[in-house]
C-alpha cells in the first residue's frame, strides 16, 4: 500500500495553511486556514472493504502547567502523550484520494458537526482532542469533529510530529457509535487491519526552532 500527499512531503514541515494556527510576532499565534491536507493512495489489499484515515500528534505535553506561558518553556524531556487531530472512517475502497480542504477549510469555533458528514454521506468523523482542550473556554468549547490541524505550544522546546495513517480494513463499517474518540477507533480496528501506511509531517510555533 502506498500513501502520499501533494500538500507536504513525508518527514517535511506542514505548511501553515494546513494548521490550526500560525506563528505571530506579537501574540505568538494567530488562527490559520485550517485546511485538511491532500492525500492519495494506491495498491490496497484485494480484500479491503473500507478505509480509515487517522492523524495524531504523539508529542503533546503530558502536563499543561507551562504550556503557552510567558517566561517559561515546555521542556524537551517532559513525557509526551497522544493528541488526535483527525478520525475519518468508512471510506469506500474505491476511493483513491482526498482533496485539500474537502473536509476542513477554516477554524470553526465550538467545532464542526458530526459524526455523519453531510457532504459525503456514508463517511463519519470522530471527535478530535480539541474537544477536551477547549472544554473550559466559553467561546470555543464544543464537540470538535473532523480535522483540526496543528497548534503545538508556542514555547515548546521540540518540534511536533503529525502522523497521518491510512488503514485498509476487512470490514465495511467500523463498530463505533455516537461521539467516538481516537482510543475507541483504535480498539474497534483491532483484528480488522489488513494493511497500514503512514506519513509524518512536522510543525512548530516556536520561532526559535
Amino acid at each position: 500500500m502506498k500513501l502520499w500527499s501533494n500538500s507536504f512531503k513525508d518527514g517535511a514541515y506542514i505548511p501553515g495553511e494546513f494548521a490550526f494556527a500560525v506563528s505571530h510576532p506579537e501574540t505568538h499565534i494567530s488562527l490559520s486556514a485550517n485546511r485538511n491536507p491532500h492525500f492519495a493512495w494506491s495498491q490496497l489489499p484485494a480484500a479491503t472493504q473500507s478505509l480509515a484515515l487517522i492523524c495524531h500528534d504523539p508529542d503533546v505535553p503530558s502536563r499543561g502547567d507551562d504550556v503557552n506561558q510567558e517566561g517559561k518553556t515546555v521542556a524537551a524531556d517532559l513525557p509526551r502523550v497522544d493528541f488526535f487531530h483527525w478520525l475519518l472512517l468508512d471510506l469506500p475502497p474505491a476511493t483513491t484520494s482526498i482533496a485539500a480542504a474537502a473536509f476542513s477549510n477554516g477554524v470553526t469555533p465550538c467545532g464542526k458537526p458530526g459524526p455523519e458528514i453531510d457532504s459525503n454521506p456514508g463517511l463519519r468523523h470522530g471527535l478530535n482532542d480539541y474537544t477536551g482542550w477547549f472544554a473550559g473556554d466559553a467561546a470555543m468549547s464544543g464537540d470538535y469533529f473532523g480535522y483540526d490541524g496543528p497548534c503545538p505550544p508556542w514555547n515548546d522546546e521540540i518540534v511536533h510530529r503529525y502522523i497521518f495513517t491510512l488503514y485498509a480494513l476487512s470490514i465495511p463499517r467500523l463498530a463505533v457509535t455516537g461521539k467516538f474518540t481516537g482510543a475507541q477507533v483504535l480498539a474497534a480496528m483491532h483484528g480488522h487491519i489488513l494493511a497500514e501506511e503512514a506519513m509524518v509531517g512536522l510543525y512548530t510555533l516556536n520561532p526559535a526552532l
